[in-house]
């Protein structure tokens, strides 16, 4: 599996950190790996969170094909 290497974090980063994984009864490293997969699938999860949002708002619009659009644009050309 790979590897991740953060250089020049802050120490009290690292504390926090530390902190954060005891109180979870945790090591550091499994803390780590739970933030970072934390923080990715947030922004997976906001992009459906966004998407269910704009299918409903658009719901019952009229849908026109986009080839009768630019056959429509053309003829008026």
């Amino acid at each position: 599996m790979p590897q991740l290497l953060v250089r020049d974090v802050p120490q009290y980063v690292v504390e926090a950190l530390k902190r954060r994984a005891s109180e979870h009864g945790r090591s550091a490293e499994a803390e780590h790996r739970i933030i970072l997969e934390e923080a990715l699938r947030a922004g997976r999860a906001g992009f459906w969170e966004r998407a269910a949002a704009l299918r409903e708002e658009t719901r019952g619009r009229i849908a026109i094909p986009s080839e009768d659009l630019i056959r429509q644009d053309r003829d008026e050309r």
